[in-house]
C-alpha cells in the first residue's frame, strides 16, 4: 500500500469529520475536547522539570546564607541579613531583616531599594493577606509600614508569602540567638550540589510519574473512539458505495486523526489558559508563576506527534475485529467472546520485569529505571485489557430484575466494550494510586519518625536572648492569650578546675518547672538537688558533692560577668532527686537549683529556654504566642513542635503526588463527563422512543445510573486487585514486608467512585432534556 493512498484516505476521513454538518462537527468537537484535556495535562507534565528547575534557580539566586568558614568584614558593599521567618496558622512566611552597611550593599532579587527601618516590602500574596480580615493577627506581628512589593525574580511561587524588613543594629545580634550573616552578594552555588538520592526515593519518583501519566494516555485513547456506533453506520455506507474494508478503516482513522489534531489545538489552548490561571492557584501550598510552565520543546514535539499517531493506531486496531459490510457491521449482532489468555500476559509480563529487582531497596542497591517503568506500565495496561473481559463475563450472567435493571443490563450486554472504555481511565488511576499508597505506607518508617518531643506537655519552645530580663519575658508569655503554662529552664555548665575533663550541668528553675525534669521529694525556693537516674550520672556524681567549688568557662564569665570566671560552691543541703524526661525527651543529669540558691552573677551566665503549653481550645493560640515573640524580639523564632518528623525529599515527593493526583482527578472527571454526554447524544432517539411509548423518566434515569454503576464497580474491584498486587511487588522491591494498607485502598476506591458519582449527577440534566418525544424528529 503506497503512502499516497494512505494520505488520500486519511484526508477523506478528515473531510468527513470536518464537513459533515452539525452532526460531524459535534462529534469532532467532543473528540477534540476529550483529547485536548489529555494533551493539556501532558503539556503540563512536560513543563514540570523546567518549573522545578526554575524554582531551584530562584531559591539559589536569593540565598543569603554563607557556608564559608571565612567571615566577611564590614565594608561599603556588605549587608546584614537576619532570618525572620514565621508561620501564620498553617502558612509559612519567609522573612528577612536587612541592614545595608554601605552604598554598594547588594539588593535582594526582586527588590528595587532597601526598606528603611520600620518599613518592609512584601510579596503580592502577603500584601493581599495582610489587607484581608483574616490577616489581623499577622498584621500585629509584622508591624511595619508596607513600602513596596517584591518582584517575581525574588519569589519562588506566585502565592508565596515573603517580606524584607529594614532594621538597625542588626550586627550585634549575629553573635546571639539570631540566625543570619554578613554577606556581600546573594546566591550560593553550593545549593546546586546535593547528596545522591537513595534508590527507594528514585523508585518513588519513577512510579509516581508512570501512575500519573498512564490515565492520561488511556483517556486520549478512549477519546479518539467517541461516536463509535454512528461511525459504524457511516462506514457501512462507505462500503455500500464501493470502498473495500481496508480503505474504510483508513477513512475511519482519518476521522480520528482530524479529531486528535483539533484536540491538539484545543489542548494547547487549555494549557495556555491553565498556565495563566496558575498564578492564582495554590495546591498543597505549592504555587508557580506562568513563566515557569514552559514545556520542553523536544517533549512538546513528541506529544504533538504521538497523539495523532496514537489516534490512527488505536482506530486501526479497534476496527481489526469488526467486519464492516454494506448493510451494517457485525458489532450490532452478538459479539464473539473475548479471549482471556493474552490479556493475562500483560500483568504477568509486568511482574516478570519487576521480579529481578525484588530486595534491591537495601543500601547500595539500585533499580533499573527501564524495567521499573516497563513493569509498572504493563501492569496498569493490564487493567485496560482485563476490564472489557471482566465486564463482558459478568454482565452475561446477570439475571432478571426491574425494568431499569433490565434496560441497563441489556445495554451492557450489547456494548460492554464501550462501557469498559469509559471506566478504563479511572480504573488505571485507582490501581496506580492504591499501589503508591501501599508503597508510601511501607517505606514511611524509613523517612518519617516519631518526634522525641512530648507534645502533650508542650507545643512550642522559644529561647530567651542573652542579657534579656528572663523573668519579664516569662511574664509576657504567661499573660499571652492561649498560653496555659510556661516552663522556664535555664542552663549553664560548670567545671572543677582540678578535673577539667568533667562538667556538671546546672539547671536553674522554679519548683514547678523543676518537676518537669525530675521527681522531687519536696521543693521550695533555695533548695538544690543532685539528679540521679540519667546516663550522665557518672560524669557529674563527684562534682555534686557538698563543698565542691565549680567554675564557669572563661568565655561565659567574660560574656556575662566581666573578665573573670564565676565560681559557685555546692551547698551542704543538696538532696538527691530522680531524673525524668523533660518535654524534649532528654533526661537531665547534674544539679537542679532554685533561684534562691544561685548567685545573681551566675544566674546571668545561664541560657534560658521556655516551653509553652497551649490551650488549643483558644482560636489561633499558636499565633498569639508568635505575636508575643515578635514583640519581644523579631529575630527570635519560636519552634512549633510536631509529633512526627519527615525527610524533606520524601515529603516533597508525597506533595508532588498529591498535586499530580488532584490534576489527574480533574481530568478524569472532565473526560468522563464528555464521554457520558457523547453516549447520551448517540442514544437520543432511543431514549425519546422509550418515553414516547410510556416509559417513565425515573426508570430511564435509574437505568443510566445502573449502566454506570455496574462497570464502575467491576472496574474498581479489578483496580483494587491489580493495585494491591503492584503495591506488594513494589514493597518487596524495597525490601519492605508486605502489608495491605486497607484504609488507603478503601479511600482511593471511594474517591474513584465519588468522581464517577459526581459525573453521573452532572449528566442527569442533559439526560432529562434528551428524554423528550420531539427527539424523534428527523430532518
Amino acid at each position: 500500500m503506497s503512502v499516497g493512498q494512505w494520505s488520500r484516505d486519511l484526508a477523506m476521513g478528515a473531510r468527513f469529520a470536518l464537513a459533515g454538518g452539525r452532526e460531524g462537527w459535534t462529534r469532532s468537537l467532543l473528540t477534540a475536547v476529550g483529547v485536548g484535556l489529555g494533551v493539556a495535562l501532558l503539556l503540563l507534565t512536560t513543563a514540570i522539570p523546567n518549573a522545578l528547575a526554575e524554582r531551584d534557580r530562584r531559591e539559589e539566586a536569593r540565598s543569603d546564607h554563607t557556608f564559608s568558614q571565612q567571615k566577611i568584614r564590614k565594608a561599603d558593599d556588605t549587608l546584614i541579613v537576619l532570618d525572620a521567618d514565621t508561620t501564620f496558622r498553617d502558612l509559612d512566611v519567609r522573612g528577612r531583616l536587612l541592614e545595608p552597611e554601605g552604598p554598594r550593599a547588594p539588593l535582594p532579587p526582586g527588590v528595587a531599594e532597601f526598606p528603611a527601618a520600620g518599613e518592609m516590602v512584601v510579596s503580592p500574596a502577603l500584601k493581599e493577606l495582610l489587607a484581608s480580615d483574616d490577616g489581623k493577627l499577622l498584621r500585629e506581628r509584622l508591624d511595619y509600614r508596607i513600602a513596596g512589593t517584591i518582584g517575581e525574580q525574588g519569589l519562588v511561587g506566585s502565592r508565596e508569602l515573603a517580606y524584607f524588613a529594614g532594621g538597625k543594629g542588626l550586627a550585634k545580634l549575629l553573635d546571639g540567638l539570631a540566625s543570619g550573616a554578613r554577606i556581600d552578594s546573594f546566591g550560593n552555588d553550593d545549593l546546586g550540589s546535593s547528596d545522591a538520592w537513595d534508590p527507594v526515593l528514585l523508585l518513588l519518583v519513577l512510579v509516581v510519574f508512570v501512575v500519573l501519566l498512564m490515565p492520561v494516555a488511556v483517556f486520549i485513547a478512549a477519546a479518539v473512539r467517541f461516536g463509535g456506533e454512528r461511525r459504524d453506520r457511516r462506514l457501512a455506507a462507505l462500503r455500500l458505495v464501493g470502498s473495500d474494508s481496508r480503505m474504510t478503516r483508513r477513512i475511519a482513522a482519518g476521522e480520528a486523526l482530524a479529531g486528535s489534531v483539533l484536540g491538539l489545538v484545543l489542548g494547547t489552548g487549555f494549557f495556555l489558559l491553565g498556565r495563566e490561571l496558575a498564578a492564582s492557584a495554590e495546591v498543597f501550598h505549592v504555587s508557580v508563576f506562568p513563566s515557569y510552565l514552559n514545556p520542553s520543546p523536544v517533549l512538546a514535539v513528541l506529544v504533538a506527534l504521538a497523539v495523532p499517531a496514537a489516534a490512527v493506531l488505536v482506530t486501526i486496531l479497534a476496527l481489526r475485529g469488526v467486519v464492516i459490510e454494506p448493510l451494517g457491521v457485525v458489532r450490532t449482532a452478538k459479539p464473539s467472546r473475548r479471549r482471556l489468555w493474552w490479556r493475562l500476559l500483560l500483568p504477568l509480563g509486568g511482574i516478570a520485569l519487576l521480579y529481578p529487582m525484588i530486595g534491591q531497596g537495601d543500601d547500595g542497591g539500585d533499580f533499573n529505571q527501564y524495567l521499573v517503568v516497563g513493569g509498572v506500565m504493563l501492569l496498569l495496561v493490564g487493567v485496560t485489557a482485563l476490564l472489557p473481559w471482566v465486564v463482558e463475563t459478568v454482565v452475561a450472567r446477570l439475571g432478571s430484575g426491574g425494568v431499569a435493571w433490565q434496560l441497563a443490563v441489556r445495554r451492557l450486554q450489547l456494548s460492554s466494550g464501550a462501557a469498559a472504555r469509559m471506566v478504563n481511565g479511572i480504573a488505571v488511576a485507582v490501581a496506580g494510586a492504591i499501589a503508591l499508597q501501599m508503597l508510601f505506607a511501607g517505606v514511611e518508617g524509613n523517612y518519617t519518625r516519631a518526634s522525641e518531643y512530648d507534645v502533650s506537655r508542650a507545643q512550642m519552645s522559644v529561647d530567651v536572648p542573652h542579657g534579656a530580663d528572663a523573668s519579664a519575658i516569662i511574664g509576657k508569655y504567661r499573660g499571652t492569650e492561649g498560653v496555659r503554662k510556661v516552663t522556664a529552664l535555664s542552663d549553664v555548665y560548670l567545671r572543677d578546675r582540678r578535673s577539667e575533663d568533667f562538667y556538671a550541668q546546672i539547671t536553674l528553675a522554679d519548683c514547678a518547672s523543676l518537676r518537669e525534669v525530675a521527681t522531687l521529694p519536696s521543693c521550695r525556693d533555695g533548695d538544690v538537688f543532685a539528679v540521679k537516674g540519667s546516663e550522665y550520672d557518672s560524669e557529674s556524681d563527684h562534682l555534686a558533692k557538698p563543698g565542691t567549688t565549680l567554675w564557669t568557662e572563661p568565655e561565659d564569665g567574660a560574656a556575662h560577668s566581666g573578665d573573670r570566671p564565676v565560681s559557685w560552691t555546692v551547698p551542704q543541703n543538696i538532696r538527691p532527686a530522680q531524673s525524668r524526661e523533660d518535654p524534649t525527651g532528654y533526661e537531665r543529669g547534674g544539679i537542679l537549683v532554685t533561684p534562691g540558691a544561685l548567685p545573681e552573677k551566675l544566674a546571668a551566665a545561664t541560657s534560658t529556654r521556655l516551653y509553652l503549653s497551649l490551650d488549643l481550645s483558644v482560636p489561633d493560640a499558636y499565633d498569639h504566642a508568635r505575636n508575643t515573640a515578635a514583640r519581644l524580639d523579631p529575630a527570635v523564632q519560636p519552634m512549633t513542635w510536631t509529633s512526627t518528623e519527615s525527610n524533606d525529599r520524601y515529603a516533597t515527593i508525597r506533595t508532588g503526588l498529591s498535586v499530580g493526583s488532584a490534576c489527574v482527578l480533574a481530568l478524569i472527571g472532565a473526560s468522563l463527563l464528555v464521554s457520558q454526554l457523547e453516549q447520551l447524544r448517540e442514544r437520543r432517539k432511543l431514549l425519546s422512543s422509550l418515553v414516547a411509548f410510556g416509559t417513565r423518566r425515573r426508570t430511564l434515569s435509574l437505568s443510566v445510573l445502573w449502566q454506570t454503576a455496574i462497570p464502575i464497580g467491576l472496574g474498581l474491584l479489578l483496580a483494587a486487585t491489580v493495585g494491591i498486587a503492584l503495591g506488594a511487588v513494589l514493597m518487596r522491591m524495597t525490601n519492605t514486608s508486605v502489608r495491605v494498607d486497607w484504609p488507603s485502598v478503601l479511600s482511593m476506591t471511594g474517591i474513584g467512585a465519588g468522581v464517577v458519582l459526581v459525573v453521573t449527577l452532572l449528566s442527569l440534566p442533559p439526560l432529562l432534556r434528551l428524554m423528550r418525544p420531539d427527539g424523534l424528529r428527523t430532518e
